[in-house]
């Protein structure tokens, strides 16, 4: 290695030219420069803070926080939500402090009350101003969860998650006697109707209104009146606690609503129809089904049964099938509506697209005397039409699906009829047109009049507001003569709002007439009315605005 003295001596005896002792130069300074002592490299000081410890490392070259993290000297585990300030993707220069802060995620629920709400009803069974309560009211339990962030220990985060209804709260329900007053109306036989769940019966004048049952719990499917307006067949729900389920019922029958008597159960479950046949004493008739999750609830087997029960105790004394199971044609599964004529000879049904009589030597159904195009409406349910017949036992009263009124199909035609089939078929014809999907017209018992040598009587119906908008829509209480011509709006006056139909297939009347004609009871705002069939003048008899189902037999 030269160095010193060496140089100088190059210099001083090179006889070169200028060019080559320029490059000698620069070879000097290389030479020069290799022989001096190079300074060692301390590394890179960085500190990191993590688990509650501060420590310092020397690296010796520049790299990435999270390559610096993975060097097993450090020997620190991260975990998924661990927060590394600064990011693992910054270079780590002289001096920088990383910090390791520990994140954890966990969940906590809490329970708070839910406070249960008070709400009155009126009842009739009280006396006036006075008060009852009939259902205590107990809060629930809503149970709310949190997703709760730990960053080393400490709770930084809390965010909401879900809320979970563990337990409904109980509404605490309390009855109180209406203050109003109701003025006397004589009603003759029996009229009978459900109100807030309970059956009651009217007897001699309006003012005489006498509770049947006390428990509130008639589910309204069946409640049939006999002839003799003493023996009332009803049904009450039967429903497990907690159930979702709308269906579930257990049939009873009061022997006698005249007197002070208790309701017996006649043991039998899952009744979808029920009705006490005309001229046999303590004999009915019913159809049965099975509860279901799915839409409706049940599953109808369009069967129909006849028993005779003792008239005290309620205990069958004789069953017998009448109707097999079946499908029960189009929509089956919401059941098929059954109606006595009169003289307790002809039994009419009513399925989804059609009507027609039981056929008594085959025990089957016979072939539809009217015939319609199902209606399939945009909600999940279906329609079945009323029945109602002659009191001569010689005609059938119903309503019909008409046919398109623009380019819809026939299944979508907003259109029901009011029509008239004789029981052989060879005459049926729609006698009002557009009255309405709830229209659910009914024949009058004859009336007896001095000056006629024929029977007198009428028909009633209501009539929609809007005809093609039935559904939904509000309706007028119609009379006219039997063949539909001369008919006049009976109930509510125009600048009233119009009533609202009970909409259910199981509910076989919107309305009731009384056994000699003269008077019309219905439900108007939820309280039973009486309308004069003559003079259309009108009574309230009821007050709670609960009523349903009116029924009326001598």
């Amino acid at each position: 290695m030269f160095c010193g003295n060496t140089l100088r001596d190059l210099i001083a005896g090179s006889t070169v030219n200028r060019i080559k002792i320029q490059i000698l130069a620069i070879l000097a300074l290389l030479i020069f420069s290799g022989c001096q002592r190079q300074p060692e490299n301390p590394g890179i000081t960085v500190t990191i803070i993590a688990d509650g410890r501060q420590r310092v490392f020397i690296i010796p070259a520049p790299t990435t926080v999270e390559e610096f993290l993975r060097d097993p000297r450090v020997d620190i585990q991260l975990n998924p939500l661990d927060r590394i300030n600064p990011p693992p993707f910054t270079q780590i220069t002289e001096g920088m402090q990383i910090s390791v802060a520990r994140v954890t995620e966990q969940t906590e629920c809490e329970q708070s009350e839910i406070p249960y709400r008070q709400t009155t009803a009126l009842n009739e069974g009280l006396s006036p101003g006075e008060q009852r309560v009939v259902q205590a009211g107990e809060n629930g339990i809503l149970e709310t969860c949190f997703r709760v962030t730990l960053v080393d220990g400490v709770s930084a985060e809390r965010i909401e998650t879900n809320r979970t209804e563990v337990k409904a709260s109980i509404d605490e329900i309390i009855y109180v006697g209406p203050t109003g007053e109701i003025e006397p109306v004589p009603i003759m036989g029996t009229l009978a109707y459900i109100s807030n769940g309970n059956a009651w019966i009217i007897r001699g004048s309006s003012t005489n209104k006498t509770p049947v049952t006390t428990e509130g719990d008639l589910d309204r499917r069946v409640f049939s009146l006999a002839s003799n307006g003493r023996q009332l067949l009803f049904t009450r729900r039967k429903i497990e606690s907690g159930s979702d389920r709308v269906f579930g019922n257990q049939l009873w029958m009061m022997p006698d609503v005249t007197r002070q008597s208790s309701p017996v159960s006649l043991v039998l479950d899952n009744v979808l129809l029920a009705n006490w046949i005309p001229n046999q004493d303590n004999t009915i008739t019913y159809s049965t089904a099975e509860p279901r999750d799915a839409t409706p609830g049940w599953l109808a087997f369009n069967d129909l049964w006849q028993m005779r029960i003792d008239p005290q105790t309620g205990e069958s004394l004789s069953v017998h099938q009448i109707l097999d199971r079946s499908g029960g044609g189009l929509y089956g599964w919401w059941g098929t509506r059954f109606e006595w004529s009169p003289d307790g000879r002809y039994l009419a049904w009513a399925q989804a697209d059609g009507i027609g009589l039981v056929d008594w030597e085959a025990n089957e159904l016979s072939q539809p005397l009217l015939n319609y195009a199902v209606f399939r409406p945009v909600s999940d349910w279906s329609w079945r039409a009323t029945l109602s017949w002659s009191p001569d036992s010689g005609l059938l009263l119903t309503t019909v699906h008409g046919p398109p009124v623009g380019g819809e199909s026939p299944e979508s035609s907003p259109a029901f009829d009011v029509a008239i089939t004789s029981l052989n078929g060879d005459f049926n014809a729609p006698i009002i047109t557009g009255a309405g999907i709830w229209s659910a017209p009914q024949f009058s018992p004859f009336l007896s009049r001095s000056n006629s040598e024929f029977p007198v009587g009428y028909l009633a119906y209501l009539q929609a507001r809007e005809p093609f908008n039935s559904i939904n829509g509000e309706y007028d209480l119609i009379i006219a003569d039997r063949d539909g011509s001369n008919a006049r709006v009976l109930f509510p006056t125009d600048d009233r709002p119009g009533l609202r139909a009970q909409a259910s297939i199981f509910q076989n009347r919107e309305f009731a007439w009384s056994p000699d004609g003269s008077q019309i009871a219905l439900i108007y705002q939820g309280n039973l009315w009486v309308v004069d069939a003559g003079s259309g003048v009108s009574h309230q008899l009821t007050l709670d605005g609960g009523a349903s189902n009116p029924v009326w037999s001598q």
